[in-house]
């Protein structure tokens, strides 16, 4: 069981990241997290979630089905609300008939993906979207209608142990990337393969990067580097639903994972360039990563916040900031990205008039 407080407080940025309107309203009606009782977690996201699906809006309700599922699925409550969200998004996407459904499987399990713009007859350049501990990819997956307006090819994925990924997360989890574009060679470019990856998923592009050069480029946000995993005193104070999600991904426990330090070496082996969104006030992510990215990968450029861990406050400057960040890695249009450019700025001088 998980303490409410802290799963009300972690879900916002998921929820305004996914413009979940009223999102307040459902938060005050739950008081408990006991399976499905009356006022529970799941119970109430879900029936916000089967109204919306019942009134034809089964995009909306496959975010509140995502929300039911949060942070992962520990009981019979939240499997079911994650099958509710990944059968509501399929349905969904039925009226794009190019978002379609990918499969990838491994010898130690397999990895279910959303994809779009793929063709054996003319492959364009990869964009690999994952989310971090929590973010499942139904949560990702719209945004592959704009994917394809950029002239690539998406694929939206989880990381291993999230949603329907079936992988232990591990120190080689990193694999799993190059699995996917493995599996997608023949149907996109997979050798201008670019990831915009979120939270922890960073700390995989990063070191998927250093061995598979294939990825030209990254963008990340709140990334774990090397301190997290090696820090004893930090990790004493990091949120339980973080402590503990962590388990139930890679059934280890963090005193463990010291090995998963991404070394220098390593990051200043990358030629590639990273855009990176950083929160001043982060609660999970250590504020000497920040500083071994800042001092050991060559090509960074920094989206630097006031803000707690995944920014909530800023989420529209953070997603304009990073379609930018792509486009200058990609060398894209350049009348859309002056256009982007500008929006970016003019968002940030918006958050920072905003009251307080």
């Amino acid at each position: 069981m998980n303490d409410v407080d802290e799963l009300k407080r972690f879900v916002v940025v998921h929820a305004r990241a996914q413009n979940i309107l009223g999102y307040e309203d459902v938060l005050r009606r739950i008081t408990n997290d006991d399976e499905d009782a009356p006022g529970s977690w799941a119970r109430e996201w879900s029936q916000s979630a089967a109204e919306l699906a019942e009134r034809g809006r089964l995009l909306e309700a496959t975010r509140h089905y995502n929300l039911a599922r949060f942070p992962y699925v520990d009981g019979p409550a939240r499997h079911n609300a994650l099958a509710d969200c990944v059968s509501t998004f399929d349905q969904w996407r039925q009226d794009d008939p190019d978002i379609q459904r990918l499969e990838v499987d491994l010898t130690t399990g397999r990895v279910r993906c959303w994809a779009t713009g793929l063709s054996l007859a003319a492959p364009k350049p990869l964009l690999v979207i994952m989310g971090g501990l929590v973010s499942i990819k139904e949560q990702w997956a719209p945004v592959l209608r704009q994917v394809r307006r950029l002239g690539m090819a998406g694929v939206v994925t989880e990381m291993p142990g999230v949603g329907e990924n079936e992988l232990r997360y591990d120190r080689d989890s990193w694999q799993m990337l190059s699995r996917v574009l493995d599996a997608v060679g023949n149907q996109a470019d997979v050798t201008r393969t670019y990831t915009l990856a979120m939270s922890f998923s960073g700390h995989m592009a990063l070191r998927c990067a250093v061995s598979d050069n294939r990825i030209k480029g990254i963008v990340m946000a709140g990334a774990p580097v090397a301190e997290f995993f090696t820090d004893t005193a930090w990790q004493r104070d990091l949120p339980r639903v973080t402590v503990d999600t962590l388990a139930h991904m890679s059934g280890t426990k963090l005193k463990d994972m010291r090995d998963w330090a991404l070394t220098q070496a390593e990051l200043s082996s990358l030629d590639i360039p990273v855009a990176c969104v950083v929160s001043r006030r982060d609660e999970i992510i250590p504020a000497g990563d920040v500083e071994r990215i800042r001092q050991w990968v060559r090509r960074v450029e920094f989206l630097d916040h006031d803000d707690v861990h995944g920014s909530p406050g800023h989420v529209v400057e953070t997603r304009l900031w990073s379609i930018a960040s792509l486009l200058r890695m990609r060398g894209g249009n350049p009348l859309r990205r002056a256009a982007i450019n500008a929006l970016v700025g003019v968002e940030r001088l918006r958050s920072r008039l905003a009251p307080r």
